[in-house]
């Protein structure tokens, strides 16, 4: 197994401990440039990834009260319909417009990264829940169809609409992103059936398992690592990454 494999695997489970977010933003580069999968399969891979490491994340936050079950409810069970109709409209798309896409949420990704989260005054109480549920669907309409947890905009849509504490709206990320990745892997069997694509569950497992520990590690050293330096940190690498899968995709293109 390819060491970059490895270590790549713990810093997606780094990256969901500690932020609630950023771990499919990283597994479908990992698997693509690293472990040389297409697109397609990818993605699928990814969301199951995800939807494991996100599972075991959520554990401890759900141990030690820190998940909103009524926004999990409210943004997650749109963000699967959203989830669901984003893996079906991959069918009708190329990988290389599916990557192109993708890099292009790195970039807004990293924008919400080098931003810092803080919470607003003005109440829109009337219509947050409405709101709440229309994020759902969008983001789940991104995970399903370029292969992300979006948890980049699941937290931040937790704490300012939500109006959720910086913890719990990780937390209760987490088990949305577990909710609409599983349901997005399970659309994409009939895309992988229709590519002629299968898994591979030796790269899966051994992902799965690393990025587990990392997210273990992650959320031990959550409360003694200064959270706005993570985001700036990890914007950085989603910025080169980004920049990297445009051009890239732009020259297998043309």
């Amino acid at each position: 197994m390819n060491v970059f494999i490895v270590l790549g695997a713990v810093l997606i489970g780094l990256s969901l401990g500690l932020l609630g977010s950023g771990g499919s933003i990283i597994t479908v580069p990992l698997l693509i440039y690293v472990a040389d999968e297409p697109a397609k399969l990818a993605i699928a891979e990814s969301l199951f990834i995800v939807g494991c490491i996100s599972a075991f994340g959520s554990i401890s936050y759900i141990k030690r009260g820190l998940v909103s079950w009524k926004f999990v409810l409210l943004f997650g069970l749109p963000s699967m319909f959203g989830t669901y109709f984003g893996a079906w409209t991959s069918q009708f798309v190329s990988g290389e417009f599916q990557l192109l896409t993708f890099s292009i949420v790195m970039l807004i990704a990293s924008r919400s990264m080098f931003s810092p989260v803080t919470s607003t005054s003005s109440e829109v109480a009337a219509s947050r829940n409405l709101f709440v549920m229309s994020a759902g669907i969008l983001v789940g309409g991104i995970a399903g169809f370029v292969g992300v947890g979006g948890g980049f905009l699941i937290v931040p849509a937790l704490f300012l609409l939500g109006k959720l504490a910086f913890q719990q709206a990780i937390g209760s990320s987490l088990v949305i992103i577990m909710m609409q990745s599983f349901m997005g892997y399970l659309k994409y069997q009939n895309v992988l059936q229709q590519f002629a694509l299968t898994m591979n569950w030796k790269t899966v497992l051994v992902i799965v398992f690393m990025g587990i520990l990392g997210s273990m590690l992650g959320v031990r050293i959550m409360d003694k690592i200064p959270q706005q330096q993570v985001r700036k940190l990890f914007a950085i690498v989603l910025v080169v990454l980004g920049i990297y899968i445009f051009g890239t995709t732009i020259y297998d293109i043309f």
